[in-house]
């Protein structure tokens, strides 16, 4: 019997003077824009997942302060169904020097308007849904969720 699982992931959704920090990144299917995400690694709390994911891909060091949803989204091409903790926070700094991770050709703050007339070339659905949600005011306590430390 095969054990399923999905695939957790986190989003640093981050807002600033009416612009969100998207990423635009190489994928098998072309060039794509996402927030800054990853996924969770082995021990790692989500919170520090999160902050840790917007540092590689976009070099802005992100303190996450509220957790704007989570998001279950079976991807239609594939067997693969990802798990996704979206937070929303403040950026705490910036390392222009600093190389991004594989794959990410830019960071790009885009407006909601901008993000809205791109959507055919978002990596999937929950990045303009987590930028709507974000706008709609959803914020939960980053506490709601509870880290173990092994």
């Amino acid at each position: 019997m095969r054990i399923w699982k999905p695939n957790v992931t986190v989003a640093a959704v981050v807002e600033r003077d009416g612009r969100f920090l998207v990423v635009e990144e190489e994928t098998e299917d072309g060039l794509r824009f996402n927030q800054p995400a990853g996924h969770l690694e082995q021990g790692e709390s989500l919170v520090h997942a999160a902050a840790r994911e917007a540092l590689e891909e976009t070099a802005h060091q992100f303190r996450p302060e509220f957790l704007v949803g989570i998001y279950q989204w079976p991807r239609p091409a594939g067997d693969i169904t990802y798990l996704r903790f979206a937070f929303g926070g403040t950026v705490t700094g910036f390392e222009p020097e600093r190389q991004l991770d594989s794959g990410i050709l830019r960071a790009v703050w885009m407006s909601i308007d901008e993000l809205r007339t791109t959507r055919a070339r978002h990596r999937s659905p929950l990045i303009l849904q987590c930028c709507e949600d974000y706008l709609a005011g959803r914020r939960f306590p980053v506490d709601i969720i509870r880290h173990y430390d092994a």
